[in-house]
C-alpha cells in the first residue's frame, strides 16, 4: 500500500483561497468597460456627424455611419482588451463573456434593420432605431457590469425614442448627441470611477 501524500494546512488554505477568489471574480461585475475607449468613440462620432452632414446623398450618409460603427467597435474592443489586461482579468470569461453575449443580439438586430430600412429608403428612422437598439444592448449587457453602464444605455434609449419622431434633417444632431456626447460623458465617469 502506497503512503498518503501529506499536504500542509497552509498549502491547502492557499489553494482554497485561490479557488474562492477565482469563483468570486467569475461571479462579479464586468469592470473592463473602457472609459477612455468610450471617450475616443465619442470623439470619432462627433467627427462623423460633421463629415456626414456635408455628404451629397443619403447613401453616403449611411455609409459614413456604418464606417463609424465599425471604427467604434474596433476602438471599444481594443480598449476593453487593454483594460482587462491591465486589471489581469480574463476578457471573455465569467462576467466578460455574459457582457459580450448580452451586447451582441440587439447590435445584430440593428445591422439587419439597417439593411431593411435602407432598401425601403426609410433613412429618417435609422438614427432612432440605432440609438434605441444600441441603448438596449448596453442596458442588457450592463446587468453584468458596473451600475453606470445600464444608466448610459437608458440615456441612449431615451434619445432614440425622441429621434424616432423628428425629421431626418435632425439626424446628425441626434447621432452626435448620442454616439458622441453620451459616450464622452459616460466615458469620463467610467474612466474616473472605474479605473480607465
Amino acid at each position: 500500500m502506497k503512503p498518503a501524500k501529506v499536504v500542509s494546512i497552509n498549502q491547502r488554505a492557499l489553494e482554497n483561497l485561490e479557488y474562492i477568489r477565482e469563483t468570486m471574480q467569475r461571479a462579479g461585475a464586468f469592470t473592463a468597460v473602457p472609459g477612455w475607449g468610450g471617450i475616443l468613440m465619442g470623439v470619432s462620432a462627433l467627427m462623423t456627424a460633421v463629415v456626414s452632414s456635408r455628404l451629397p446623398s443619403n447613401t453616403w450618409w449611411v455609409a459614413s455611419w456604418i464606417a463609424e460603427a465599425a471604427l467604434a467597435i474596433a476602438i471599444g474592443s481594443w480598449a476593453m482588451a487593454q483594460k482587462a489586461k491591465a486589471a489581469k482579468s480574463a476578457l471573455l470569461d465569467g462576467p466578460g463573456r455574459k457582457f459580450a453575449l448580452s451586447l451582441c443580439p440587439a447590435m445584430i438586430a440593428g445591422a439587419l434593420l439597417t439593411v431593411v430600412l435602407y432598401r425601403q429608403h426609410l433613412f429618417g428612422l435609422m438614427p432612432g432605431i440605432w440609438l434605441l437598439l444600441y441603448g438596449s444592448s448596453v442596458v442588457t449587457s450592463g446587468a453584468f457590469s458596473v451600475k453606470v453602464v445600464p444608466i448610459m444605455g437608458m440615456c441612449f434609449m431615451a434619445l432614440g425614442a425622441v429621434a424616432l419622431f423628428t425629421p431626418f434633417e435632425w439626424a446628425n444632431w441626434f447621432m452626435a448627441a448620442g454616439f458622441g456626447v453620451l459616450h464622452i460623458a459616460f466615458g469620463i465617469v467610467i474612466a474616473r470611477r472605474y479605473g480607465g
